[in-house]
C-alpha cells in the first residue's frame, strides 16, 4: 500500500517559543496545517503556581494534556482534579475545563489537539495577553476560529485563589 500522506516532522531547535512571564513559554510544535488537520501540538512550561488557561472549552476538538514534569490543577467541569508528572487527561468537545501549575509547583505539559485547529496565532496573542502588550478581550471575537469558547465561571477563581 502506497501513501500519498507525508510525515511531519519539528525538529526542536526549529520550534518557535513563545515566552510567557515567570519563565513559562510555549513551544509551537505542531498545527492542523502542518498534520492535514489531524492535530495540533504544543508544549507548555508555567512557572510556580501560573495559570494556563482560563475556563474554556473546545467545541470540536478533544484535548490531550500529559504531564512531563511538576503538578498540574484542572477544573473539569466542575471537578477539581490535580494531577503529576506522567498523568494523562483528556477533555471531550464541550467539556468547560481551566488549568494551571499547582501551588508552589511548576509545570510542564504536552497538549495535543485532535481534530487540530490552527491556533499558532492563538497561543502568540496569549503570550502578548500575558505580557500586557494585548487586552485580553481582543481574542473573544476569534473564539469560534480558534475553537475556545471562554466561559464564566466562580469556581476555578475560588479554587486558585482558596490556597
Amino acid at each position: 500500500m502506497t501513501s500519498t500522506s507525508k510525515a511531519f516532522v519539528m525538529p526542536a531547535a526549529a520550534a518557535e517559543v513563545v515566552a510567557l512571564p515567570a519563565g513559562g513559554a510555549f513551544t509551537l510544535l505542531a498545527d492542523a496545517s502542518d498534520t492535514a488537520g489531524a492535530l495540533g501540538a504544543n508544549r507548555l512550561v508555567l512557572g510556580p503556581g501560573r495559570d494556563g488557561a482560563r475556563p474554556h472549552y473546545h467545541a470540536l476538538s478533544t484535548e490531550l494534556f500529559y504531564v512531563l514534569d511538576g503538578q498540574v490543577e484542572f477544573l473539569l467541569g466542575e471537578e477539581p482534579v490535580t494531577v503529576s508528572r506522567g498523568a494523562l487527561v483528556t477533555v471531550p468537545p464541550g467539556l468547560p475545563h481551566a488549568f494551571g501549575a499547582a501551588p508552589g509547583s511548576a509545570a510542564d505539559l504536552l497538549a495535543v489537539l485532535t481534530p487540530g485547529v490552527d491556533r499558532f496565532g492563538y497561543f502568540r496573542r496569549l503570550g502578548r495577553v500575558q505580557h500586557g502588550l494585548e487586552p485580553f478581550d481582543d481574542l473573544l471575537p476569534d473564539q469560534d476560529r480558534y475553537d475556545v469558547h471562554f466561559t464564566t465561571t466562580t469556581r476555578w477563581s475560588s479554587l486558585r485563589t482558596a490556597r
